[in-house]
């Protein structure tokens, strides 16, 4: 991760010494379509980069994991037999959210199950999708990118920054 903020530093600083280093009349910011391309090329490197290390991760752990389509990481490792998730219905879910490095942030054997309405928001959008791949009783884990949990700011309470989150979830019951 001090890989990636450095990387950044250094991008936004060549930007900022090319415009310095010319005389005054021609010193200028750069236009929106170059700081465009430069956001867009950076955006790509930390993506490749955290996805990188998600796949380091679930090396280390030996985990048989499957990648959707937005980058969400599951694995189903208990089945249950009740019906399939869907958008609209009430989830009750136990669960436990840690960091990459294993720090347990949260988790219902402290915050309480979680209960939310699927397809509504108000969750992670990689909670959202990972439910639906869920019926009731399953257990699985979640890895979800920044981009699918917390995103550049984090929670602003437990989860940093540019966070990938751990998702340890039951699927207790459908409403």
């Amino acid at each position: 991760m001090k890989f990636l903020r450095v990387l950044l530093f250094l991008l936004f600083s060549v930007l900022i010494a090319v415009s310095c280093n010319r005389p005054p009349e021609e010193r200028r910011l750069p236009d929106q379509q170059e700081l465009r391309k430069t956001l867009e090329e950076t955006n790509k490197i930390l993506l490749e980069s955290e996805k990188q290390e998600i796949k380091d991760f679930i090396a280390r752990y030996g985990w048989d994991m499957q990648e959707t389509g937005s980058g969400l990481w599951y694995q189903v490792y208990q089945e249950g037999s009740g019906e399939k998730a869907s958008a609209g219905k009430m989830a009750l879910i136990n669960y436990t959210i840690s960091l990459l490095t294993g720090d347990m942030i949260y988790s219902s054997d402290t915050e309480g199950a979680r209960e939310f309405r699927i397809g509504r928001g108000g969750v992670e959008l990689g909670l959202e999708e990972g439910i639906l791949l869920l019926k009731e009783g399953d257990k699985a884990r979640f890895i979800m990118p920044s981009h699918l949990a917390h995103g550049v700011p984090g929670d602003g309470v437990k989860i940093p920054a540019r966070a990938t989150i751990v998702y340890e979830v039951e699927l207790i019951e459908l409403k």
